[in-house]
């Protein structure tokens, strides 16, 4: 259990500006990250060992992706008692994403509304950044997720996805094809037939490439949205089926409002997250699990704010767990949370 409850750091943290917040929270973890000041948040990893995808997870929680943008924080993170950490997304060319202000606090709803856009310091930094992580060492899985750069136009999305694949391959326990950020234009007309088969057709022959180069499988994820209608979610099934994807990541941010209508900043531009989006994420899940069939892995993500949460999550057809948001309103205590009461069952 971390020395230091959350409550203390979170009243100061939601005095700020949610995105100085962030830039504090990152930077104190990245500072005292592997030194004995980590103890303020660290907690013991809950052992609850499941194979997905061909790897080992040391139990069923995940950081989503977002939160760490830069991999600066693997291990800070990991000390919470994850299971596996995904970081990213990482485009090809640092770019400072969109204007500010672009983070929303919406506590009435435990939500966030987010517009950033990708901001990331590009592959390079980003992979320096990995190396230096030990958390794999410690047994944790680490998920890298690639994307676009906002210049790149959507007909060339493909060039910026190979080249993120081919630096990140021989440094991630798996791979997330991100295509369902709503705050990078046209981005998520990835999802439909034609685009999404000819993407994945062209990753996937990359990735054979690479696992024979480097004597290493790597498995793939894609990363889908929350606004898709069950015709839609039984294209991309077929279409991660049909291109050998090893796993889908259900959800992303929602652009719906609908459960925070009239709330201050609901209005805002960007991605919803947090509770609001439970049910739109385990409705995806649970259609993409018909679909799929018994077997094909699913992370499911959006809305965890509790151990019940996670078993919802559970029960539409995941099989991993990933928290962001909630991490943000509840603190490290969820991780465990969570892991616990995925382990009962």
């Amino acid at each position: 259990m971390a020395l230091i409850p959350y409550s203390l750091p979170k009243s100061l943290l939601f005095s700020m500006d949610p995105e100085a917040a962030h830039d504090l929270t990152i930077g104190a973890l990245a500072r005292f990250q592997n030194t004995p000041l980590a103890c303020l948040w660290a907690a013991r990893r809950v052992e609850d060992p499941v194979d997905v995808a061909g790897l080992r997870f040391p139990n069923r929680i995940g950081m989503a992706a977002g939160l760490d943008k830069n991999g600066r924080v693997i291990d800070g993170l990991g000390a919470m008692g994850f299971g596996f950490v995904e970081v990213g997304t990482v485009t090809p060319k640092g770019q400072p994403g969109n204007p500010k202000p672009r983070m929303f606090r919406l506590p009435q709803a435990n939500a966030l509304i987010n517009r950033l856009g990708f901001n990331n310091e590009g592959l390079d930094s980003f992979l320096a950044n990995v190396r230096k992580a030990r958390f794999r060492e410690s047994g944790g899985i680490l998920g890298l997720n690639i994307g676009k750069n906002a210049v790149t136009p959507i007909e060339n999305a493909v060039e910026d996805y190979l080249i993120c694949l081919e630096g990140v391959f021989p440094h991630a326990d798996y791979v997330t094809v991100n295509i369902s950020s709503p705050n990078t234009k046209n981005l998520r007309a990835l999802q439909s037939d034609e685009a999404l088969d000819a993407l994945l057709g062209q990753l996937q022959e990359r990735r054979q490439q690479l696992i024979t180069r480097h004597g290493r499988s790597v498995p793939m994820f894609v990363k889908i949205a929350p606004d898709l209608d069950e015709a839609q979610v039984a294209v991309v099934a077929t279409t991660l089926q049909k291109n050998g994807i090893d796993g889908v990541i259900a959800t992303n941010t929602t652009i719906s409002r609908e459960a925070v209508m009239g709330l201050p900043h609901a209005d805002e531009t960007g991605g919803l997250s947090g509770a609001p989006v439970l049910e739109a994420s385990n409705q995806v899940i649970r259609q993409l699990r018909a679909a799929l069939g018994p077997r094909f892995p699913i992370i499911g993500v959006g809305g965890v704010m509790s151990a019940a949460d996670a078993r919802a999550k559970r029960d539409a057809g995941a099989d991993l767990v990933q928290i962001y948001t909630g991490l943000i309103y509840k603190g490290p205590q969820l991780v465990e949370d969570c892991a616990r009461a995925l382990k009962r069952g």
